[in-house]
């Protein structure tokens, strides 16, 4: 056989291979959206039935607690109407939280929550107890990151809400 009879025959082998195919433009978008799908639902699947990842809600009882708003709003309302407010403040010992010099300590009472919006293993309250105009919270108990701190606390009958977001 001849060269030119040889490409020519390949050449004719290679045409019906390709017309066999039938692997255009469309067919490529199909199947690359198809692979695009399957990694999704499988990555979705995965995190889903996984322990190691987090599916909680933000808060226990959230219905519960969305019906107190108006109550924390009254709250927060008495606490910026004082005219020493509650300061709290990132020390090297850990937060320092320091009530209004003109209220007797002593007639404190309430809690102190500590909120961390990445994982709610480390949520934690504290009770209000002063021996002195303020309180200390030792950084050995706090795991650095962002916090959500949440004073809620009584004097005289009043109530009063502090909230303030920290970086430590």
């Amino acid at each position: 056989m001849k060269k030119h009879q040889l490409i020519s025959r390949d050449r004719e082998i290679l045409i019906k291979n390709l017309k066999i195919m039938k692997f255009n433009w469309g067919t490529g978008i199909v199947i690359a959206f198809a692979l695009f799908m399957t990694f999704i639902l499988s990555y979705v699947y995965k995190v889903q039935s996984n322990d190691k990842y987090d599916h909680e809600l933000v808060v226990k009882d959230y219905y519960k607690k969305e019906a107190l708003v108006q109550g924390d709003i009254e709250k927060q309302e008495n606490a910026n109407a004082l005219t020493n407010k509650v300061t709290i403040e990132n020390t090297t010992e850990g937060v320092k939280i320091q009530f209004p010099a003109d209220f007797d300590y002593s007639k404190i009472n309430g809690k102190v929550s500590f909120y961390r919006p990445s994982s709610q293993k480390l949520d934690f309250e504290i009770p209000i107890s002063l021996s002195s105009p303020h309180l200390l919270i030792p950084k050995s108990n706090l795991a650095g990151g962002l916090w959500d701190i949440s004073i809620e606390w009584n004097y005289d009958g009043v109530a009063y809400l502090n909230k303030e977001s920290f970086k430590l």
